[in-house]
């Protein structure tokens, strides 16, 4: 693992306990006792605890359908694992060789529980106070502006398509390539009337996630 101190440093906290700190960021794969789904569990609770104490002091005049709108926005995975980006989180955390060969430092469902188990250790370390100054200040005006969950870009494409009457896109595996542990997707995406668009990815999914995130770009770009 990377020197802790760079990660403690972008979260403004140093560990009193860094034993915590390593079982935050220690993923199954590696087989220990003291992997991170415990501080998962905790961390997932503390978070929405946080985050709705701040929407409720944010916007005192807000029904509670829009408060939970706003939760559900601010603590899903998506958006957890757009966070962990901003800290490099996944390059601090341990995995065996073989998840990290498989891309697990980049993967976005792991991501976002190491995320919650940070959160988690994080509680135990130093209180409830320390949680929300990290959340409140990593999330920065996202309290503000987010008022809905961020689409995934499949979905987002899905619903373009069909706003411009043209049929659902088609994704298509064009091959695999590398090592049974860590292989790559290659794929096409088929959008009516548009060139397709070629993408690689560790998963399928992957792949058709990074072929429509270039596709949006490229409508939007049009605009």
């Amino acid at each position: 693992m990377e020197n802790l101190a760079a990660l403690q440093q972008k979260i403004g906290h140093t560990f009193n306990d860094q034993s915590l700190l390593v079982r935050a960021l220690t993923h199954s794969s590696t087989a220990s006792d003291e992997s991170y789904e415990r501080l998962e569990f905790l961390g997932d609770r503390v978070l929405g605890l946080v985050v709705a104490e701040i929407l409720f002091t944010k916007f005192p005049n807000e029904p509670e359908g829009d408060l939970a709108r706003r939760l559900s926005a601010l603590v899903q995975g998506t958006w957890l694992a757009k966070m962990g980006a901003l800290i490099d989180l996944g390059a601090y955390m341990n995995f065996s060789d073989s998840e990290r060969a498989a891309g697990g430092g980049q993967n976005d469902n792991i991501i976002a529980d190491g995320m919650e188990a940070l959160i988690g250790a994080m509680y135990l370390d130093a209180g409830l106070a320390q949680c929300r100054t990290f959340i409140e200040t990593l999330w920065g005006d996202n309290f503000e502006t987010m008022t809905r969950p961020p689409q995934h870009p499949k979905t987002e494409i899905q619903e373009w398509a069909q706003a411009q009457g043209l049929p659902l896109p088609q994704y298509e595996i064009t091959g695999q390539s590398g090592p049974d542990h860590a292989p790559v997707f290659s794929l096409t995406l088929h959008v009516h009337g548009y060139s397709p668009i070629n993408a690689e990815g560790k998963s399928r999914g992957a792949a058709e996630k990074a072929a429509a995130k270039i596709f949006l770009k490229q409508i939007q770009q049009q605009d």
